[in-house]
């Protein structure tokens, strides 16, 4: 699953959008496991670029945010 999620995201990375709308979507699908190693890889390959849509993601994730 952690494969198929970097794929979707670099496929993606062009725009921050979709980047941010597809991140969302694999954080829910690659559940509680995986979600500190996908994490990990998009701030080590796109934090430059998308820092801080990735905290925010992960962080309405992480709090519930996200669900309602």
């Amino acid at each position: 699953m952690l494969n198929f999620s970097k794929q979707i995201l670099q496929k993606v990375s062009f725009d921050a959008n979709l980047f941010a709308k597809e991140l969302r979507k694999l954080i829910i699908w690659s559940g509680d496991n995986n979600r500190n190693k996908l994490y990990e890889w998009c701030y080590k390959t796109y934090g430059d670029i998308y820092g801080e849509i990735i905290n925010e993601v992960f962080h309405k994730a992480n709090t519930g945010a996200e669900k309602s």
